[in-house]
């Protein structure tokens, strides 16, 4: 009986996740997303870099970098200003200044802009600030939140948790997607495993496998997946080569300096390195 009742559930999730709105069932067609100021995502779009420092600190560190990043083609500019940290005595980000100060930067040249919500506290205020709105790994699982971001008439940009199997990542969106938000882009940020050379295992064959089953851009993060910067240029080539439609990697000013996750930050010169070395990609 025990065994009938799994494979009666199992059938049940097989038929749910089929008419899933996410589904590629649903849209065969790659879906471009409209990120505000006529920039797209997805689609037949060429594939976009998302760049910017770990946190925001400054008004000068952001405005350095966005000139920076700006000059290379880069139209979305990242920066927390909430930090969620494993240790509460991490620096945890500067809040709704840093939120300022990452919409002026964005402004001044002319970028969109990223930054995550980590509560539904604080969601409304990153929504006012900024283009995009992106839930974090942590809170891949917080349904309530995902709720609210799915009524929020923001994009969000949603990650995976480094222990979701694929088919609860797209659970998760579809809980966006049922609250009324379509404007939805995965980021594959790397699993847990036992390897510990890096700070996330980045699972390459995600991204093949969600283009197979949802329309949905999927993009991935180079540099919480690594947390180490010596191999960002093969980890962005090969998420582009399986069908990323954007890279997301973290660039300080000065990575030695930074609040956070000084390790795995480019700095504005490697950065530039590194979008040479992925021309072939924008050809």
């Amino acid at each position: 009986r025990i065994f009938g009742v799994i494979v009666a559930e199992s059938r049940h999730l097989q038929s749910e996740t089929g008419a899933l709105s996410v589904s590629r069932k649903t849209d065969s067609k790659d879906t471009a997303i409209s990120l505000g100021k006529g920039r797209l995502i997805g689609g037949d779009c060429r594939p976009a870099v998302i760049a910017g420092p770990c946190s925001v600190e400054s008004l000068e560190q952001m405005m350095n970098s966005a000139a920076c990043l700006s000059k290379h083609g880069v139209f979305i500019l990242r920066g927390g200003a909430f930090k969620p940290r494993t240790s509460p005595y991490s620096f945890q980000g500067l809040g709704i200044e840093g939120l300022k100060i990452l919409r002026k930067a964005a402004d001044e040249y002319g970028m969109l802009c990223v930054s995550e919500a980590t509560s539904e506290g604080n969601i409304e205020v990153v929504a006012d600030y900024c283009d995009i709105v992106q839930i974090g790994a942590r809170n891949m699982y917080n349904y309530a939140l995902l709720e609210k971001a799915g009524r929020i008439g923001r994009p969000v940009l949603l990650k995976r948790h480094f222990s979701a199997t694929i088919k609860e990542f797209m659970l998760s969106a579809e809980y966006l997607l049922k609250s009324g938000n379509s404007n939805v882009i995965l980021c594959e940020r790397g699993i847990r495993t036992f390897e510990n050379s890096t700070r996330s295992t980045l699972d390459i064959s995600a991204i093949p496998l969600l283009r197979r089953e949802t329309s949905l851009p999927i993009i991935a993060d180079i540099s919480h997946s690594a947390g180490r910067k010596d191999i960002s240029a093969p980890l962005a080539a090969a998420a582009l080569a399986a069908g990323a439609a954007a890279i997301m990697v973290e660039v300080h000013p000065c990575p030695q300096a930074a609040f956070s996750d000084g390790g795995q930050q480019l700095d504005l010169n490697d950065f530039g390195e590194l979008v040479k070395s992925l021309a072939a990609f924008n050809a």
